[in-house]
């Protein structure tokens, strides 16, 4: 699979999101005026805790909200410079986008190989490059190789993850929206699929948009954050200004300076960061 890597400028963007709104049942607002990019070849967290409207975000991005009553009513979404906000899910896969979703959402009757396959429904290079391109998966998740024959709904919430990881890696995206990875999981699984993240992001050059309430983990592995508070984004910057950013370690790090602060000041900084928003 390495073939499809290539070599890309820092200043390349894959994503831009535009400042979108989104609405649901043609009544509720959700998301209000987020934009975003996203660097070829990187990997940029979408971090906010849980209704922030991270999800909501992705699935913008991957044209899945047309399925639960949703819609983007106004600004634009481009993907490698083209827009693709009115292009169906299907066709957003085969230009390279691919979304996998929370939950992580097996087919638990199908084997693991059998749900890796599915991953490459939409391609038309044949059978002998599919088989090239399951052999790579199994090199980056061993454990998939050793389940293989298992049936996935039997497997453990890790060994999902990865199966959904891999699956999405058979589209031969170039890139990935990668949603709440962590949920559920041990901490020590956790780490080892970001780790492996991180490997097909530099040996692949597959750019990750990645959904994330695990603050810390994601800020570890990403190199550029977006914070989401009520579907807007409240602040943005390099990962390590973000890590190092007071609010950031008290209210999404669990980091706090000095002596605990009083319930006042909690109010105060809550009034500030809606001025912010």
């Amino acid at each position: 699979m390495t073939a499809a890597a290539q070599p890309v400028s820092a200043v390349e963007t894959v994503l831009t999101v535009n400042n979108i709104e989104v609405v649901y049942d043609h009544v509720i607002l959700v998301l209000k005026g987020v934009s975003l990019t996203v660097p070829k070849g990187g990997i940029v967290a979408l971090l906010g805790a849980n209704g922030a409207g991270k999800t909501t975000t992705l699935k913008a991005i991957s044209n899945l909200l047309r399925a639960e009553r949703g819609e983007v009513t106004k600004g634009s979404i481009e993907f490698n410079g083209e827009r693709v906000d009115k292009l169906s899910p299907n066709e957003l896969v085969r230009r390279g986008c691919i979304q996998v979703l929370e939950g992580r959402h097996c087919f638990g009757h199908l084997t693991i190989e059998e749900n890796l396959l599915t991953g490459a429904f939409t391609r038309r290079d044949g059978n002998a490059a599919i088989r090239r391109d399951l052999e790579a998966i199994y090199e980056y998740f061993p454990r998939l190789k050793q389940r293989r024959t298992s049936m996935a709904g039997y497997t453990s919430g890790g060994e999902q993850q990865m199966c959904a990881i891999g699956r999405a890696m058979m589209s031969r995206p170039s890139m990935i929206l990668l949603d709440e990875p962590s949920m559920g999981l041990a901490p020590q699984i956790v780490e080892e699929i970001f780790e492996i993240v991180r490997k097909l992001n530099a040996t692949e050059g597959v750019s990750f948009l990645l959904a994330e309430q695990n603050t810390n983990m994601a800020l570890k592995y990403a190199t550029y954050g977006y914070i989401l508070e009520t579907g807007r984004v409240v602040m943005d910057g390099p990962a390590q200004m973000l890590r190092e950013n007071e609010d950031v370690k008290e209210f999404y790090l669990g980091v706090s300076e000095g002596d605990r602060k009083s319930f006042r000041a909690v109010k105060s900084y809550k009034r500030r960061k809606r001025w912010l928003a």
